[in-house]
């Protein structure tokens, strides 16, 4: 009987025909109950709307609001194969070397002389290529410089379309990572690039040749304004060739970024501002 009395009191509380309640409620209550909790929600999600159009309201779109960047800007080189940073190709073993010549031209096509003379313009060298904005009006989009494929001279694939790799005198090509706003370089002095080899390897690596010569950053390339803001955008190069670098042996070398107002090095990342990596070419 006690079982049978348990039994009839949840068919109650589930539902009561006497009182039409359902589960202790009428539905007048629970009709309220719902409308309170669906106005609270779109309360909720308009007040959480309105507070993400206030803040996109203080966004711009060509330029971030806030920049939380290294002092020293990254290098990257071409040829890069993997993340190991290792250009290792045997002379006589076309394929070993074909694919860093393929990478070096795939990278350097949009640095066509033609391609550049219709995308961009010729600027004035030595000294910023500033385009602010006219206070609210803003100056977009921003013309961007010529860097021509020629300006890399022995490097540029042109005349060598194997890019030295063939006689044991490779050609690499280097640039700075884009960082907006950035100018490297005080009292009209342009950043340039120098590459040596770790103390072990400083007898093997030879003599180098630069382009541009002296492996500068013209400072006409700077500043940069942002991907949205100069479309065109070419970034500035510099190529260093190995005229007699020590065959059959590792070669680590490193090159880095020198400039008057860019510092040496970062204590949050010990890599900025230089690239590190192994040359090996062997004669057999």
């Amino acid at each position: 009987m006690a079982k049978e009395g348990e039994k009839g009191e949840w068919k109650e509380f589930i539902w009561n025909p006497r009182t039409r309640e359902f589960l202790g409620r009428t539905a007048s209550s629970w009709g309220l109950i719902l409308l309170f909790y669906l106005v609270f929600y779109i309360f909720l999600a308009g007040l959480f709307a309105l507070t993400m159009y206030v803040m996109l309201q203080t966004l711009d779109d060509h330029k971030p609001t806030w920049q939380d960047r290294l002092a020293t800007p990254g290098m990257v080189i071409r040829p890069k194969a993997d993340e190991t940073f290792e250009i290792v190709y045997t002379l006589k073993n076309t394929e070993s070397w074909d694919m860093y010549t393929e990478v070096l031209e795939k990278f350097l096509t949009p640095y066509n002389n033609t391609i550049q003379a219709q995308k961009n313009h010729e600027c004035t060298p030595d000294q910023y290529f500033v385009q602010d904005d006219s206070g609210d009006v803003k100056n977009n989009p921003k013309r961007s410089c010529q860097f021509n494929r020629t300006i890399l001279q022995d490097c540029s694939g042109l005349e060598d379309r194997f890019y030295g790799y063939q006689i044991g005198k490779p050609c690499i090509i280097i640039k700075l990572n884009r960082v907006i706003g950035m100018r490297p370089g005080n009292d009209g002095q342009a950043p340039y690039v120098t590459c040596g080899a770790k103390r072990e390897d400083s007898d093997k690596i030879g003599d180098l040749a630069y382009f541009p010569p002296n492996g500068t950053f013209n400072l006409m390339y700077y500043p940069y304004y942002g991907k949205k803001a100069q479309v065109n955008y070419s970034q500035p190069l510099v190529a260093v060739k190995f005229l007699n670098i020590t065959q059959n042996e590792d070669v680590n070398i490193e090159c880095k970024i020198n400039a008057n107002n860019i510092p040496s090095g970062s204590e949050r990342d010990k890599f900025a501002g230089r690239v590190s990596f192994k040359l090996r070419i062997n004669s057999i």
